[in-house]
C-alpha cells in the first residue's frame, strides 16, 4: 500500500468517508485507492489485490465486475435510465416485485406477502416499513399505538427513524435526543448464554422477557423489529431460530406487526434465501437492500403483506402512504437486481455455498485455536470471532488496546480486507470465493490475530 499515493492527497482534500473519524486518516487508518474489482478481489491503483472478504459492507454477492449484472445494467440504460414511478411504471419494477414475491418466506395458514414497495437504500427501507406500520393503525383509529419493540443490540441504519430503533451507543448516543423512545428487549444472542445454558435456552428466555414486556405494553406498540438469526453491526452476533418463532407468535398474541430486517442476512447469507425461513415463519414487513443488486446498485425493497396494503386504500389522500424517494424503482437498480436474483438458479448459488460454508467451518478451527479467540459463530456464510485478552467472555480487551484496527491493518498489508466489528473479526465473502481464496484467508487471519494480540493482553 503507497501511503504516497496522490489519489489519497487529493481525496482527503475533497471527501468525508462514513462510518470514520476522519481525523484517523491515513495515519492510523489506511486509505486504500482501489482502482478496480474482479471476482472476490479489489486491485488497487498500485496493482496490489485485496481479497475482499467483506463483500464491500456486505453487498457483492457474486463478485466485483460480475459481467451478467453488468450487461443487464448497460442494456437498460439503453433504454430507460429513470422514471417517476408515482403515476408511471415500468418492466423492470414490475417484474423485480413478481419474482421477489415468488420466493418470499411463506407460513401455512398466513396470507403471504403481496406487495412491493421500493426505496433507495437499507435504511431508508426501515423507515418505509416503520411509517407503514405505524400509519396502517393510525387508519384504523388506533391512535395509542405509537411506539416500537426493537431488540438490545441492534442495529436497523443511520437515519433518525432506523437509529430510534437501534441500540448501538456508538451511532445512537450522540443522536439521542433527536429519537423517538423505543421499547428494547434483551437479545437472543447465544454469545450471552448463562453457565449450562444452549443457544435454544438463551433463546427462549429472551422470549420470555418480550412477552412480558407485550403483556405490559402491547396495546401501544406497532411493531417488533429484528435481525433475524444474526446481528451484524452489533457483532455478528448469532441467535437460534426458535427466538423467530417465539416472536411471530407473541406478535399475533398482541396484533402487533413483525418487521424482519433481512437487508443483511437476506439472500443467501445464513444458508438460506431468507433468514426466516429457518424457523418457518413469514414477517408481516420485510427489508431487503444490500445483496438484492448483487452489489452493483443501492436499492431496497419493502414487502407488505395485502392487509397492510389494503389498510391504506381510501378517498383521503391523509390516509395514502405518500412516501417516496425520487429514484423509487430505478429502473437500472431494478434490472440488476432481476439479473442478480436470476443467477442464484443459473448457479445453483444456496447449493454451493453449503460446501463454501463447510469449508469455512473447517478453516476456523485453526483460527479459533489461538488463546485470544473467545467464542467462533457462524451462520451459513457469516462467520465470526471474538478476540478477548484470555480467550473468555469475562475479559475483553479494552478500549485503548484496538485490537481489531491493529489486525485489520496487519491483514491489509497481507491482501485481506478484514474491516472488523470492534474486536470481533469476521468472514462474509462473495459466494465467488474459491477454495485457494479461502486458504488465504484463513492465514491472513490467524497471523492477523496474532499480531493484534500479542502485545495487548
Amino acid at each position: 500500500m503507497d501511503s504516497f499515493d496522490p489519489m489519497i492527497a487529493r481525496d482527503l482534500q475533497v471527501l468525508w468517508h462514513p462510518c470514520t473519524q476522519m481525523r484517523e486518516h491515513p495515519a492510523i487508518l489506511p486509505l486504500v485507492p482501489i482502482a478496480r474489482g474482479e471476482g472476490a478481489w479489489l486491485v488497487g491503483t498500485d496493482g496490489k489485490r485485496y481479497l475482499d472478504a467483506v463483500s464491500s459492507w456486505w453487498t457483492n454477492l457474486f463478485g466485483h465486475a460480475e459481467p451478467r449484472i453488468a450487461r443487464a445494467i448497460a442494456e437498460q440504460a439503453g433504454t430507460l435510465e429513470q422514471v417517476i414511478l408515482a403515476g408511471f411504471t415500468h418492466e423492470p419494477a414490475v417484474a423485480l416485485a413478481e419474482r421477489l414475491l415468488s420466493f418470499a418466506p411463506r407460513e401455512a395458514g398466513r396470507a403471504p406477502l403481496a406487495k412491493v414497495f421500493y426505496a433507495d437504500n437499507g435504511s431508508a427501507g426501515v423507515e418505509v416499513a416503520l411509517k407503514m406500520a405505524f400509519h396502517w393503525f393510525r387508519n384504523r383509529g388506533q391512535t395509542q399505538r405509537t411506539k416500537f419493540i426493537a431488540l438490545e443490540n441492534g442495529y436497523h441504519g443511520e437515519t433518525i427513524g432506523a437509529l430510534a430503533v437501534g441500540d448501538i451507543p456508538l451511532y445512537r448516543r450522540v443522536y439521542a435526543p433527536l429519537l423517538a423512545e423505543a421499547i428494547f428487549a434483551p437479545s437472543p444472542d447465544a454469545y450471552l448464554a448463562r453457565e449450562g445454558e444452549t443457544p435454544v435456552d438463551c433463546a427462549e428466555r429472551a422470549a420470555e422477557a418480550l412477552r412480558d414486556i407485550l403483556e405490559r405494553h402491547g396495546h401501544e406498540v406497532c411493531a417488533l423489529i429484528l435481525e433475524p438469526r444474526v446481528q451484524c453491526a452489533g457483532g455478528m452476533r448469532m441467535h437460534d431460530p426458535v427466538y423467530l418463532k417465539r416472536a411471530r407468535e407473541l406478535c399475533d398474541a398482541h396484533g402487533v406487526f413483525l418487521i424482519a430486517d433481512e437487508i443483511a442476512v437476506g439472500f443467501g447469507r445464513t444458508g438460506t434465501r431468507f433468514a426466516c425461513e429457518q424457523a418457518g415463519i413469514q414477517p408481516d414487513l420485510m427489508c431487503l437492500s444490500k445483496g438484492l443488486t448483487g452489489g452493483f446498485l443501492p436499492l431496497a425493497a419493502v414487502l407488505a403483506t395485502q392487509a397492510i396494503y389494503d389498510g391504506f386504500l381510501d378517498d383521503s389522500r391523509e390516509r395514502a402512504f405518500l412516501h417516496s424517494h425520487s429514484y423509487t424503482g430505478n429502473p437500472l437498480a431494478c434490472a440488476a437486481a432481476l439479473r442478480a436474483q436470476a443467477i442464484f438458479d443459473e448457479d445453483d448459488v444456496l447449493v454451493r455455498n453449503l460446501a463454501t460454508a463447510a469449508r469455512m467451518t473447517e478453516l476456523a478451527a485453526s483460527v479459533a485455536e489461538s488463546p485470544h479467540v473467545a467464542d467462533a459463530r457462524q451462520a451459513g456464510m457469516i462467520l465470526a470471532f471474538e478476540l478477548t485478552k484470555n480467550g473468555d467472555k469475562a475479559t475483553p480487551f479494552d478500549g485503548a488496546s484496538r485490537v481489531g484496527l491493529h489486525a485489520y491493518r496487519k491483514a491489509l498489508e497481507l491482501g485481506v480486507v478484514l474491516r472488523p466489528l470492534g474486536d470481533i473479526l469476521y468472514w462474509m465473502p462473495p459466494y465467488c470465493i474459491d477454495d485457494d481464496q479461502l486458504d488465504l484467508l484463513a492465514r491472513a487471519t490467524r497471523e492477523a490475530i496474532f499480531h493484534a494480540t500479542k502485545d495487548a493482553a
